[in-house]
């Protein structure tokens, strides 16, 4: 299975196949897991805001990706209102550097991906980003 380096790399790929193309199974919910019915809430009175639920971390670093499955990733979105990041902090706002990708190592284990949509957002936190990208063929919008 594949080793990601950076956490919120990982995040990207797995919205991408869990959220946006149904392929990861089974989805992770967090009110589920917690048996809550208010997310927002439960992580406000145990004052757990602009942090990623240690339950939703445990869960998506463990969380194996396989080989043939990262291969399908196409693209990308880079974008503060990605499912798994409700999933991670449900009360995250987008305006500090939670989710921010400080690295692109982790871009050959995705031998396929054509395009990133929002990579010059500030989630992609790696200074020469554009060009990391531009010399692997990775088209950016």
């Amino acid at each position: 299975m594949a080793q990601f380096t950076d956490f919120n790399f990982k995040l990207l790929v797995i919205d991408k196949l869990m959220y946006s193309d149904k392929t990861l199974t089974p989805r992770f919910d967090l009110a589920e897991r917690l048996g809550v019915g208010d997310l927002f809430g439960y992580a406000v009175e145990r004052n757990l805001e602009y942090t990623v639920l240690d339950e939703a971390r445990t869960y998506f670093e463990a969380l194996e990706i396989s080989e043939e499955l990262l291969a399908t990733v196409d693209e990308l979105m880079v974008d503060g209102g990605n499912d798994i990041y409700h999933e991670c902090a449900p009360v995250w706002d987008g305006e500090d550097d939670l989710f921010d990708v400080r690295s692109l190592d982790d871009l050959g284990l995705l031998p396929n991906l054509k395009r990133v949509v929002g990579a010059e957002e500030g989630l992609l936190a790696v200074p020469d980003k554009l060009s990391v990208l531009a010399a692997r063929g990775i088209a950016v919008e």
